[in-house]
């Protein structure tokens, strides 16, 4: 395990070269710099801000001056927001998406395993039916109207939780955006438990499990459910790194300071460094993630090596 974890590490790191390398030349070759929206400069004050951040060299000096940085740890200042560097934003809103996002994981983790275990014990009857079909709702309909659609029925109408604002992430605060987070994955993650469970319950040592007499419970939570995780462990890698690094929708909706938020604002003003913070934020989080969904999987089939 130790040697298959080694060698995944040192696959990381090109993995992590090329996306830098790639994100730095797309946000350049992009139209517009980060300072054309502000008021026109005099052509002396525009040199010598360039020259300040290092745009007035060749772009293959700032690539291999970047680079530099990042393998120093530091990437850079933000060119946008005055008096930051980027690891300082990252500092002060990561914990933001990252709160968010952990608890919409474990919502969607719970519920969506629960309602598919559901349905695949009562396959065909109706409670598969209400699960697929709130399932099906959940994966067409879009966070953009499920947001407001929540923040409309129990902020506006009922009154009973805030319409937004973090309040120093306050419990009530955190329920509407962490179930406009989570709805979306629970579908996901219902209808994959689901596939799983139909699957693993025709397996023969599920069938053997029953013939020698154990409880239906145990049958399915001890026997036919770690079969059914594999499939459901490979998809929540990458989608626990969306998650943690933040949604757009739900944070300008709700008014919360995360990093979806600046990620996108950063990128329509064409600040370079942050949005390469972003970036290689959630490149990391990706291979971590499923470096660890790959240690999972081995875990639950023992059939897998990890070599």
């Amino acid at each position: 395990m130790l040697r298959f974890i080694g060698r995944r590490l040192l696959v990381a790191i090109p993995t992590l070269f090329v996306v830098v390398t790639v994100a730095f030349f797309m946000m350049r070759a992009a139209p517009g710099g980060p300072f054309d929206s502000d008021r026109r400069l005099p052509p002396e004050i525009e040199r010598n801000v360039a020259q300040r951040y290092g745009l007035d060299r060749p772009l293959g000096e700032q690539y291999l001056d970047y680079l530099g940085g990042v393998l120093r740890g530091d990437l850079g200042p933000s060119l946008k927001y005055k008096d930051k560097t980027v690891l300082q934003i990252l500092r002060e809103n990561a914990p933001v998406s990252l709160r968010l996002g952990g608890l919409a994981i474990a919502l969607a983790v719970v519920s969506g395993m629960g309602l598919g275990l559901a349905a695949a014990t009562w396959r065909n009857r109706a409670p598969d039916h209400g699960v697929m079909a709130l399932a099906v709702l959940g994966v067409c309909v879009p966070t953009f109207v499920t947001a407001p659609l929540l923040a409309l029925v129990f902020a506006a109408w009922l009154g009973w939780l805030p319409s937004g604002g973090w309040n120093g992430g306050a419990a009530i605060n955190l329920v509407l955006p962490v179930l406009a987070l989570a709805l979306p994955q629970v579908a996901v993650i219902a209808r994959l438990t689901r596939a799983g469970m139909i699957e693993a319950l025709k397996a023969s040592h599920v069938r053997t499990a029953r013939a020698r007499g154990l409880p239906e419970r145990s049958v399915i939570l001890r026997h036919a459910l770690r079969s059914a995780l594999p499939p459901l462990v490979s998809y929540l890698g990458p989608a626990c790194a969306g998650l943690l690094t933040g949604s757009l929708v739900v944070e300008r909706i709700f008014n919360l300071p995360g990093l979806g938020r600046f990620f996108v604002v950063s990128a329509l003003q064409r600040d370079y460094t942050v949005v390469m913070g972003m970036v290689i934020l959630y490149a990391a989080l990706v291979l971590a993630l499923n470096l660890i969904a790959d240690l999972l999987y081995a875990a639950l089939d023992p059939r897998v090596r990890l070599t």
